[in-house]
């Protein structure tokens, strides 16, 4: 069975001095893809180069995550729509545009979050690349303004949300990402057996720690994936393999890759 970690932020310093050890633990568990998604100009750039020093199998979301919009500059803002707007044209590294969105948390900054929010949503139309959608306790009103943008696939990240908006996440063909909580938590379980499989991908959001079993507190890192895997084929009463592979589709079809 191969596996893949759709969201996992491996250009966080939590990783530095680590990335090797990492990768490797990803290979013998069988993670055969990882998408580094970036919180700013700084993260970004360090994905790219991640995924330069390990092709086919480090990916890149580039952007700017809502909990960055408030020490973001314009001069960081123009630097980091200008770089990915250079790297689609000359790297395949590049499957997305991510971790952008919406966070309930920073109201004081909503304003200044949408106009960024609106600048890699209009960047990701004009560059026909996928995004990656941070939506905590905002799901619902950016499941409302997506229609306003021509966008070529969806991912709502690690969602948590009420059972009602998977309707029309399914309905649009939108995807959602689960990962370790999927192993103990009722709510993501309720989550994941609404949600068809074919919706569906795996992430960990390291260095995001986990600390129930069977995670424990031990370092986030790929080698998580299986036990993900084998939580969801449980949930969906069905083989683990057969999940495991239909998650493989899943990946090549939202990011439009070939995996070996």
């Amino acid at each position: 069975m191969n596996f893949v970690d759709a969201h996992i932020h491996l250009s966080d310093d939590e990783y530095s001095g680590c990335i090797e050890e990492i990768i490797a633990e990803a290979k013998n568990s069988n993670v055969v893809a990882l998408v580094s998604n970036s919180m700013n100009l700084e993260t970004s750039i360090r994905s790219l180069k991640l995924a330069e020093q390990y092709p086919r199998m480090v990916y890149v979301a580039l952007g700017i995550h809502p909990w960055n919009v408030n020490t973001l500059t314009e001069e960081e803002l123009q630097k980091t729509l200008e770089l990915i707007l250079r790297q689609r044209e000359q790297n395949k590294a590049l499957i997305a545009i991510g971790e952008i969105g919406l966070d309930h948390k920073y109201t004081k900054i909503w304003n200044k979050q949408l106009m960024v929010f609106n600048e890699m949503l209009r960047l990701a139309e004009k560059l026909d690349l996928p995004v990656i959608i941070h939506s905590r306790g905002t799901t619902t009103q950016i499941i409302e303004m997506l229609p306003s943008y021509n966008l070529k696939k969806i991912l709502l990240h690690w969602f948590s949300n009420s059972i009602s908006a998977l309707s029309k996440v399914v309905e649009r063909g939108y995807y959602i990402t689960e990962g370790p909580p999927v192993a103990y938590s009722n709510g993501i379980g309720d989550v994941v057996r609404e949600i068809p499989l074919t919706n569906l991908l795996t992430e960990t959001d390291g260095p995001v720690r986990f600390f129930k079993p069977p995670f424990n507190g031990g370092r986030t890192t790929p080698a998580f994936i299986p036990a993900v895997v084998k939580a969801i084929a449980e949930i969906k009463k069905i083989d683990a393999a057969d999940a495991a592979g239909q998650i493989i589709k899943n990946f090549e079809e939202f990011f439009g890759v070939k995996l070996n």
